[in-house]
């Protein structure tokens, strides 16, 4: 698959919903856990994909608020996998100059969750190449709840006077980082989940029927290349923008 790797042509920002490690895993007769734990390939092919080409940000939805409802087991599972995975990938990511970033509930996570998310991060601050950010115990209604929250105990105490899409914008966990231009979702579900729900008002659909632990950079770049073909008018008319 041949990507244009011009600056101009390639999103900024893409973020993916990475979904199919259940159905991974029942296919070859294993539990669900076995599919996370070999879902880590895709995560290291999608980020490296990434920073090859030159992309600013990759977000990934690793953990929803929804999450949390599911077996106790799995879920123990999942944040038990999440800790080895970061302590095991913090030097690659700093070999490949990746700055890693959180964003969601992250109080919510056990403390030695936490604690190794915050190493990770504080490690690869100074990283200037792919901005890497985990949604972790996240999902957009979650993410506009406490913005809303937020920007109403502001109003009340002053410090804001009024209320527009930047100032929305601004007290979202994403405030620091652009929209996605290109949301990936792997499986073949056509649907967000609750996720980057303010952000990708304008972000282009990228769906493939391909579970996450077969995703590879190979498929990173057929959804690339489906983003080029496209023509974002944000509304306009073709003619407006030729």
């Amino acid at each position: 698959m041949s990507v244009n790797k011009d600056k101009a042509n390639l999103p900024k920002h893409i973020a993916i919903i990475m979904d199919g490690n259940g159905r991974w895993a029942k296919g070859k007769g294993a539990k669900r856990i076995f599919g996370h734990r070999n879902a880590i390939q895709a995560v290291r092919d999608a980020t490296e994909g990434c920073a090859e080409l030159g992309i600013d940000y990759l977000t990934l939805y690793a953990f929803s608020t929804e999450n949390w409802d599911r077996p106790k087991a799995e879920v123990i599972a999942l944040m038990q996998l999440l800790v080895s995975t970061i302590r095991s990938e913090t030097k690659t990511l700093t070999k490949n100059n990746v700055r890693l970033q959180a964003i969601g509930n992250i109080d919510k996570l056990p403390k030695d969750c936490q604690k190794e998310l915050q190493e990770a991060i504080q490690l690869t601050k100074d990283n200037t190449g792919l901005t890497l950010v985990l949604a972790l115990s996240y999902s957009g209604r979650w993410d506009l709840t406490q913005a809303t929250q937020r920007m109403s105990e502001a109003y009340k105490s002053g410090e804001i006077s009024e209320i527009k899409e930047d100032t929305i914008k601004s007290y979202l966990s994403t405030a620091n980082m652009p929209d996605p231009e290109l949301l990936i979702r792997t499986s073949g579900e056509q649907r967000i989940s609750n996720f980057l729900l303010w952000e990708i008002a304008y972000t282009e659909l990228y769906f493939t029927k391909v579970l996450w632990p077969d995703f590879r950079k190979e498929v990173l770049h057929e959804a690339i290349d489906a983003f080029q073909g496209r023509e974002r008018r944000y509304g306009k008319t073709s003619e407006q923008l030729s």
